[in-house]
């Protein structure tokens, strides 16, 4: 009797391509850990849809083969930071350290760091930015090192912000060499040299010796949901053109380990609208749209040449316990504002986590609720291109910037 395949046997494996028709396969591939990974074959059918003098239907005819993937994980640092970075359509790169030098002072109030060479922005400091200070040897200020440093606001001479684990900053005069390093890697949508990445994904069952490899994949949707409280998750729609090769041995052979770094609690991370932290918040979503769909088939051949490309869109909503009129004033005022989340692995004070920040958001309504209970609002959102941002500015000239503490 053949024994059914389980879930807890399949490996599940990426690979980026070299290019578009060239599946990745053998070494250099990646196992994906997940909640669950599912890609299915499909062809387009047409019924023949002819009258005959039997009276019996002759069919069908087939069209286009294609397969789609839908991927639900919990969201961790490192884990899906280059389906992000291809979504984006820009990878991923480290901000060099900014050697500050004597000229640094800290506060426990804000701004809590303040530069008088006035070197903050044009190192490529952003808002959203998660960095950790060396070098303050002051006293108690060497509570300073080593600690993530969110940047809520920011100038050319100002950091303001808050030590992810809660810690307050000690204030020091200057005097120390310090230097500020931005942890992990940073990406955003770009203005030009857009990437075109295309992704191979395999299904092996080791159980059955069965293996599923999907060609020349783009991510269409790229969904996170950061709840008050339990693990963040994401979820992401990937659209292929070819279709499947079934095998009985693995195609990605010996493929790189999953990651095994913590997932991103919502109970630890932080809003901010408008450069004021947003208290309450009971739910986050943000969603990466890019549109991609195949091109079509075309005579002689069954599969697409290639897929539909369309702009980075990003929005989302966030529902929060009613306790003022703040967001409900930037509504109704039809204002644009920034918006900088953060999510954090735990406590402590170089924990990993994944953070988002646009610097020009629409919210777009409002949704009061009612009840024997705490009144919650919701307020959806709609991101858009900053174009007041750019170099040597507190913002990118980009529609969203992710940062991602364990992206290599």
């Amino acid at each position: 009797m053949t024994v059914p395949a389980q879930g807890l046997n399949k490996v599940f494996a990426f690979g980026k391509q070299t290019g578009i028709g060239v599946p990745k396969v053998g070494a250099g591939c990646f196992k994906l850990r997940r909640k669950t990974a599912v890609f299915s074959a499909s062809v387009d059918t047409s019924m023949n849809d002819e009258i005959t003098s039997h009276r019996q239907d002759t069919g069908v005819t087939f069209g286009q083969k294609k397969t789609t993937g839908k991927i639900d994980g919990n969201l961790s640092p490192g884990t899906y930071y280059k389906f992000i970075a291809a979504a984006l359509m820009k990878d991923f790169a480290a901000v060099t350290p900014y050697a500050a030098g004597l000229d640094v002072t800290a506060a426990a109030t804000s701004p809590q760091f303040a530069d008088a060479s006035g070197g903050f922005l044009a190192a490529g400091l952003k808002v959203g930015m998660v960095g950790r200070w060396t070098g303050f040897a002051g006293g108690g200020a060497t509570a300073n090192n080593d600690r993530n440093f969110w940047i809520t606001a920011l100038t050319a001479t100002n950091m303001t912000g808050v030590f992810l684990d809660g810690t307050a900053v000690v204030a020091d005069a200057s005097g120390d060499t310090v230097t500020f390093t931005v942890v992990g890697m940073i990406t955003n949508a770009p203005l030009t040299g857009h990437t075109n990445d295309y992704y191979t994904f395999e299904s092996w069952q080791s159980d059955i010796s069965k293996s599923e490899v999907f060609p020349d994949c783009k991510f269409n949707q790229i969904a996170t949901t950061v709840p008050a409280t339990g693990p963040s998750t994401i979820s992401i729609d990937v659209v292929g053109l070819g279709t499947r090769t079934l095998g009985t041995s693995q195609a990605m052979t010996t493929p790189g380990a999953e990651t095994t770094t913590d997932v991103v609690e919502g109970v630890r991370g932080a809003l901010y609208v408008n450069a004021a932290l947003v208290s309450y918040v009971q739910s986050f979503s943000l969603a990466i749209d890019r549109g991609i769909t195949p091109v079509g088939a075309s005579l002689g051949s069954a599969v697409s040449p290639g897929h539909n490309e369309g702009k980075v869109k990003a929005s989302g909503s966030f529902s929060v316990f009613y306790d003022g009129s703040t967001l409900s004033d930037i509504f109704d005022a039809q204002n644009t504002v920034s918006l900088a989340l953060v999510s954090v692995c735990d406590g402590t004070a170089t924990s990993g986590f994944v953070g988002y920040t646009m610097g020009k958001i629409s919210i777009t309504s409002e949704q009061p609720d009612d009840g024997e209970k705490v009144i919650i609002r919701t307020f959806n959102f709609t991101a858009e291109i900053n174009g007041a941002g750019g170099a040597a500015l507190a913002f990118d000239q980009t529609i969203i910037m992710c940062q991602d503490s364990a992206a290599t």
